[in-house]
């Protein structure tokens, strides 16, 4: 009998780091969400997308999965939170990832903002570059109001990487008149409280990888994201935050309970 859960306890022991390395980071999970007065008509579906950070460990070819679930889900706006790379410096294929987002489908556009691996390994040359090749405006302490086709508006602002960029709250609402609904987009998320009181309703963000491995008794966290670290929260004026946990990974090429994401959410207002 002690032999038979010495065995079993030393399969299991293979076995983890086979999922975490071989098989989670190369999961895509979707998860869906309906936000606003669901009494209301849904006005604008909005795919989130962050920290692809190709490298050796996430080729370009990996994107194929992600893009067929993300046209899967016919989405009106794409937003991307920042993080293509993961060290340019050492993987580029600028030309690759451009074919690859070029792919992705959006009915009204697709927005992205800086991450802080955007500005590494002399990824701030070309970042903003390729982006705007694949179709994605780039917000950099900046917005743009969708008009829709009911007449209603919708304010999608961006600001810059807040861990290497120069980030201003000011500056991006300054950019937002007359709308319905405000997104707001951020690479790192505990900067969220910045825009309680703002009557901003939705704040995307990413970098925290959810943490990238849940271990039991310890939370693996990152710089900007040791308070908002997955999933959605809401701030203490009701605005919801929700943070991507990302599609690929750094530093350790593993991830455990925290498989790569796709969000999606229908608006309603």
């Amino acid at each position: 009998m002690l032999k038979k859960i010495l065995l079993g306890m030393l399969c299991v022991l293979l076995f983890i780091p086979i999922y975490a390395f071989k098989i989670e980071p190369n999961l895509v999970v979707v998860h869906r969400f309906q936000l606003g007065d669901t009494s209301l008509p849904k006005e604008l579906k909005v795919l989130q997308l962050s920290d692809i950070q190709v490298s050796e460990s996430y080729a370009t070819k990996r994107l194929d999965k992600v893009i067929r679930k993300a046209n899967k889900e016919k989405p009106d706006v794409i937003v991307f939170t920042g993080d293509l790379f993961d060290n340019y410096a050492q993987y580029n294929h600028e030309q690759e990832i451009i074919d690859k987002l070029s792919q992705m489908k959006a009915t009204i556009g697709k927005y992205a903002v800086w991450g802080n691996h955007d500005y590494g390994g002399g990824a701030a040359r070309i970042y903003e570059r390729v982006m705007n090749a694949a179709n994605f405006e780039v917000l950099k302490n900046a917005g743009e109001t969708i008009s829709l086709t009911n007449g209603k508006k919708v304010f999608i602002g961006g600001l810059d990487d807040s861990l290497l960029g120069a980030p201003s709250i000011e500056e991006t609402l300054s950019y937002r008149q007359r709308y319905d609904y405000s997104v707001l987009l951020t690479h790192e998320p505990d900067v969220a409280d910045g825009f309680v009181g703002t009557n901003t309703q939705l704040v995307l963000a990413g970098h925290s990888h959810g943490g990238q491995v849940r271990l039991p008794f310890y939370q693996v966290k990152n710089v900007l994201a040791e308070k908002y670290i997955r999933g959605m929260y809401e701030l203490s004026d009701h605005t919801k935050l929700y943070v991507n946990t990302g599609l690929g990974t750094t530093a350790i090429h593993a991830r455990m309970g925290v498989p790569p994401e796709i969000s999606v959410f229908q608006l309603h207002f």
